[in-house]
């Protein structure tokens, strides 16, 4: 599994550092005004629906039931089921389609209200949904390869292929000239890299000779099974998708470049929560559904206990960078072109907004995998619409005195209700069991970060005077030397902790032989 992990991480920051490519270029060419409002709300639309009924539900049901028919019945059954699953989401998703292309303007008008006022906006963002939208069936379909690639162990192409969707809307992004606008080009990169992505994972799937064919859908025992986890994982993930939502619908009603101002920063925020949480829930996931189904339950805790500590000790850096320099981190990311330091500024405060629930945010997937290892949807599925509740709500009391930070606030503060529920349910009914060295990770991890702490607020001074004679490289240079010198800090602090309390960086791998920590107390 550690392997894999670090596969995974490994693609995923492939896929995050080409999608900073991307978003500079976008930041470069967009800006932050109405053209870039109304691209990029039809750019979330289609992946507000892809998180609903694709990668969230959908892998919510179908990795643990897939793992389930392989592990007890073996390959062949498990393709006939998988080809079962892929003509009923095939047939699903065409409908949609269908539905999205013949009311687009209503839906636009519904998710992004304050463009109504914008005609100009609003005609922009209806083209453009158009033309993005198609990119959700192909994703859809992405999504069920890279399960069963997963359940096979196989995680490589599926977590390459969001690198393919990046390189193509800087390439059409390029081209931009020949069509009517900028935005139209990018959205037309968009639904051409949906094409790409799945001709990889079906040439993926293939070669590893699980690609699973369109079959009879029969509502078998296993197709039952399914059906009954999935529909709690949609009502689950279309809570969490109510708040993005809500981000979307109040953010339509900012002053022009509040949409954008939240992207930009979301952009940022995704990167660890890309390369670190989804990446550690896509591994786990899997991991802990093989092994309860064989019966090894101190296997399965073995192997969520190591991954929640590697997401803290990985992810407490940028918790770090998010909340003491936001404003110097997008200045070197996105300040040139039509990005201004007024739209930098703008977005710093959303980002340190956003960076108070990292933490939560990157271990929700492993919370989530205590239940849904052992084909329990409804729980997450209830936690995550008490959370939203609690989300949505906040949004309308902070969203006026606050504007777009305000939001992002709320979004943390969701996340939060969201973990500690999921911790606090699983401990209950011994779905989780915390071990010391989960404990000893997380002392030194919080240790390191004070130190890190010091070289963000002591180290701005020096590496901005440092900076200033690079002209207009000197926001790049001085993040880059805050950046060199806290992950030095950062990781010499880390390792010497660790060593301190006698953990060493094998004790950190799962092995054949689990339970190597006692339990932590409670």
């Amino acid at each position: 599994m550690y392997k894999n992990l670090l596969s995974v991480a490994g693609m995923t920051l492939l896929s995050r550092m080409t999608g900073f490519l991307r978003d500079v270029v976008l930041g470069a060419v967009l800006g932050a005004g109405a053209l870039a409002d109304a691209f990029y709300i039809a750019f979330r639309l289609p992946n507000h629906f892809r998180a609903i009924f694709a990668e969230g539900a959908f892998n919510a049901a179908f990795v643990p039931s897939y793992a389930r028919v392989l592990e007890r019945r073996g390959h062949d059954d498990a393709r006939r089921f998988g080809g079962q699953i892929l003509t009923l989401l095939l047939a699903s998703q065409l409908v949609l389609l269908a539905f999205a292309w013949g009311f687009t303007p209503e839906l636009v008008g519904l998710l992004a209200p304050g463009l109504r006022d914008r005609p100009g906006e609003m005609s922009a963002a209806v083209t453009m949904t158009r033309i993005t939208f198609p990119y959700l069936t192909f994703v859809t379909l992405v999504t069920l390869l890279s399960g069963v690639l997963n359940a096979h162990g196989k995680f490589a192409a599926a977590a390459f292929a969001p690198v393919l969707l990046n390189l193509v809307m800087v390439g059409f992004l390029g081209i931009a000239f020949l069509f009517p606008d900028a935005g139209i080009a990018a959205s037309f990169g968009i639904a051409c890299a949906g094409v790409l992505e799945l001709g990889l994972l079906i040439l993926a799937a293939r070669k590893a000779g699980v690609l699973s064919r369109l079959g009879k859908p029969a509502l078998s025992a296993d197709v039952k099974q399914f059906f009954t986890a999935l529909v709690p994982a949609v009502i689950g993930s279309a809570g969490v998708q109510m708040a993005l939502f809500a981000d979307t619908i109040i953010g339509s009603m900012l002053p022009e470049g509040g949409i954008s101002s939240i992207y930009y920063a979301d952009r940022i925020y995704q990167l660890p929560i890309g390369v670190i949480g989804i990446a550690a829930g896509t591994v786990l996931l899997p991991e802990m559904s093989r092994r309860l189904a064989g019966g090894d339950e101190a296997g399965a805790f073995y192997a969520q206990n190591r991954t929640m500590a590697l997401t803290l000790a990985l992810s407490a850096p940028f918790f770090i960078a998010f909340t003491l320099i936001p404003d110097i981190i997008m200045r070197g990311v996105f300040l040139r072109g039509a990005f201004t330091p007024e739209a930098a500024s703008a977005s710093a405060r959303v980002l340190s907004a956003y960076s108070l629930g990292l933490f939560a945010i990157v271990l929700i997937r492993s919370g989530v995998a205590s239940f849904q290892s052992r084909g329990d949807t409804r729980t997450p599925m209830l936690v995550s619409l008490a959370a939203v509740a609690f989300n949505v709500g906040l949004k309308l009391v902070l969203f006026t005195p606050f504007g777009a930070a305000g939001l992002a606030a709320a979004t943390a503060a969701g996340a939060w209700v969201n973990f500690g529920l999921l911790v606090f349910l699983a401990l209950r009914a011994g779905a989780m069991r915390p071990d010391a060295l989960l404990g000893k990770v997380a002392l030194a991890t919080g240790l390191a970060c004070l130190a890190l702490a010091c070289v963000a607020i002591f180290g701005r001074t020096p590496a901005a005077t440092l900076a200033a004679s690079f002209g207009g490289l000197a926001a790049m240079v001085e993040l880059a030397l805050l950046g060199l010198a806290g992950a030095l800090t950062y990781g010499i602090a880390l390792i010497g902790l660790l060593r301190l309390l006698g953990v060493r960086a094998a004790k950190l791998k799962p092995a054949a032989k689990a339970a190597a920590e006692p339990p932590l107390p409670i």
